[in-house]
């Protein structure tokens, strides 16, 4: 089994909507049983908070239930449990490897160098807004390292 961490800064809004959607798909793809996926925050600040509005509606619209999700920090020993920690952006990857001790085993990673689109960030809904230019971002991200990770290729519209 596959254990992933996505991590951004609160895990209310980017980190919440990758966990639902990339277990979404897995599970479409008939890969559920191959993953263990969950999300949490860098910071202390949403700890227990409720996904957030915007993120639900995107997952709603979707028929994805994220419905008891509430934020945790990473630990340290989250490094350990988990075989992927994927962050959102630059300052999510500099947090992460601060958290977790270090990144020896190359297990920490940028979400969209798994689309193709090494170096760049998510878009951060909680400064604009833009839900559905954070989610086409994670989809792209999920579809591409559900890829790397199965060898199957993302379905086209």
């Amino acid at each position: 089994m596959i254990k992933i961490l996505f991590v951004c800064h609160g895990n209310i809004c980017r980190s919440t909507m990758a966990e639902f959607l990339f277990r979404d798909l897995v599970e479409k793809k008939g890969f559920g049983g191959r993953f263990y996926i969950e999300s949490a925050a860098t910071s202390t600040e949403e700890i227990g908070s409720p996904v957030h509005p915007g993120t639900r509606r995107v997952l709603n619209r979707l028929g994805i239930d994220c419905s008891g999700k509430r934020a945790r920090q990473m630990t340290r020993k989250d490094y350990d449990h988990f075989d992927l920690l994927i962050g959102m952006d630059h300052a999510n990857i500099r947090n992460m490897t601060r958290i977790a001790g270090g990144d020896p085993e190359h297990k920490i990673s940028l979400m969209l160098d798994h689309a193709g689109r090494a170096g760049e960030e998510v878009a951060d809904p909680w400064y604009t807004g833009d839900f559905e230019t954070t989610y086409r971002d994670v989809m792209a991200g999920c579809e591409g390292l559900l890829s790397e990770l199965t060898g199957q290729t993302k379905d086209h519209d």
